[in-house]
């Protein structure tokens, strides 16, 4: 099998459009092909160097598409399937995920930076030279092919270009909110940093119950959006000081829990100085492994509670169909996040967009 796919070969350098080839399907497989990819932070790292995985490897870890060809261990019923890609998948008996922590895998956490699939090996390869996957998947490309957990089905009147965020940005942000930020009917959220994942933690906010949701951001268009998304406040930083904006709305107390998805040492700061005592910090963006990031000790101190989550607690085959559902429904709204639709010769393109901060989502659309 044959197919076109964008190769990054060395960090710094523009991704390549390069026809690979897969290896035989062995039994838990399924081939997807993609109908529609976003343009994810993450893989941004990657191609920038601040990431570091074999090479060449092929990027992409926000999908969704129809199975066309599976192993011979699953049910051939599920070719046809629209499904949505999961970057997680877990062994489901080491030490984390018998505590339910599927993101901790010992097995998924091992593999990851060998950029290989769940059993070791590698699928993809051109003129004998393996290619490397990214996240279990590697989704710039015609096809992919994952394990069968992490090809989960949606409804089908459910549109891909709309579904693939939901595999990444969207199940971030709105699980973390659902999941990890203990907001509930009434309560004051702060969501800090308004991409796709923090316009969703917007959302889940929202969906929650919360009833003051307060978006912090530099970018005005963002905010804007953000308002239309949930936020009944918005705070334009560092014009406007979100502190003092946070406690005039809450009675000096600061915000029940702060969602900070922006990635900065400013940021995470901010998301502690604005949480009430007792309350809950989530962080949901990231910096540089090896970077320090201070904070002034008071801000941490009166019982509040800090979480970092990769991927909003995510249990995909329970959360995906549900946000599906949400988005035909009418709860979740998904229409404005993407800002460009892209062919995949033009995936480079759509990264100098996402390294300027342009849009909030760029999506590479698939015959």
């Amino acid at each position: 099998m044959e197919f076109r796919a964008a190769v990054l070969r060395q960090p710094g350098e523009p991704l390549r459009i390069e026809t690979i080839q897969a290896a035989p399907l062995q039994p838990t497989d399924v081939v997807v092909k993609i109908a529609a990819a976003g343009l994810c932070h993450t893989d941004l790292e990657v191609i920038d160097g601040q990431l570091s995985y074999p090479m060449p490897i092929v990027l992409g870890h926000e999908a969704a598409g129809t199975i066309v060809e599976v192993g011979a261990a699953v049910d051939p019923a599920r070719r046809g399937d629209k499904v949505v890609l999961s970057w997680n998948p877990h062994c489901g008996t080491c030490f984390h995920c018998s505590r339910d922590q599927p993101i901790l895998c010992e097995r998924y956490v091992g593999l990851g930076p060998q950029a290989v699939q769940f059993d070791g090996t590698t699928r993809l390869m051109r003129g004998g030279e393996p290619v490397r996957t990214m996240f279990y998947m590697a989704a710039f490309a015609e096809y992919a092919i994952v394990t069968e957990s992490c090809a989960v089905a949606v409804p089908d009147a459910m549109p891909l270009d709309r579904a693939c965020l939901i595999g990444c940005g969207v199940m971030t942000g709105v699980g973390a909110a659902l999941n990890f930020s203990g907001l509930g009917y009434g309560d004051t959220a702060m969501v800090i940093g308004c991409g796709a994942v923090g316009l969703s933690a917007v959302q889940g906010a929202r969906l929650a119950g919360a009833t003051t949701i307060i978006a912090a951001d530099r970018n005005a268009a963002r905010l804007e959006l953000a308002r239309r998304l949930g936020a009944t406040h918005a705070v334009k930083v560092p014009e406007i000081d979100a502190v003092a904006a946070v406690r005039d709305l809450t009675g000096g107390r600061g915000a029940d829990s702060v969602l900070e998805s922006a990635g900065n040492a400013a940021a995470f700061r901010l998301s502690v100085e604005a949480c009430r005592t007792g309350g809950q910090v989530v962080w949901l963006g990231k910096t540089g492994v090896d970077t320090d990031v201070a904070f002034r000790w008071g801000a941490l101190m009166g019982e509040k509670r800090i979480v970092r989550s990769s991927y909003g607690g995510a249990r995909p085959a329970r959360d995906f169909p549900r946000l599906a559902q949400a988005y035909l429904d009418g709860k979740l709204q998904l229409d404005e996040y993407i800002t460009s639709r892209i062919r995949l010769d033009d995936i480079n393109r759509g990264f100098d967009d996402l390294r300027q901060g342009r849009g909030v989502r760029s999506v590479v659309m698939f015959d």
